[in-house]
């Protein structure tokens, strides 16, 4: 049985490809969850794409993954990472790993987006790499614990 990881997208990143290409890049949503799934099949892991601009929805799949016992989340929260305790009270309730991603750097950004409650929780942040931003929290999943997930 494959260990299952859930990839959590918060508001506005259902727009990439049309929102700020030039801080966001150019693929879409479908082009980032296409390219995780690939990377995770390769690596002998399965994961659940899910994305919403709805903060309550976000915090029912991390429920979801809680109840499930999901191994790991990858969360990028997007704006809800600088305002959303829903979100950080819910990830605390996790026992498994999180690492939260973001396609640009937030700590080069505004000062607003410098602040991040989900950071509380994470065991890691990977910022500012673009789409390889998720790439590399699947790689470090993998690499964790030689592969346990």
């Amino acid at each position: 049985m494959k260990d299952k990881i859930y990839i959590i997208n918060g508001p506005n990143l259902n727009k990439l490809g049309i929102r700020e290409p030039d801080k966001y890049g150019s693929l879409n949503l479908q082009d980032i969850e296409d390219m995780c799934k690939n990377k995770c099949d390769k690596l002998n892991l399965s994961c659940v794409f899910f994305q919403s601009n709805i903060e309550g929805e976000i915090v029912n799949k991390i429920h979801d993954a809680i109840d499930k016992n999901i191994k790991a989340i990858i969360i990028n929260a997007a704006a809800y990472t600088h305002t959303s305790i829903a979100i950080l009270d819910a990830l605390k309730m996790f026992k498994g790993i999180v690492i939260e991603v973001h396609i640009t750097n937030i700590h080069a950004r505004e000062e607003f987006r410098q602040q991040s409650f989900i950071s509380k929780v994470a065991h890691g942040v990977i910022a500012g790499f673009g789409e390889e931003s998720y790439l590399m929290a699947i790689d470090y999943l993998f690499n964790l614990n030689n592969k346990k997930v």
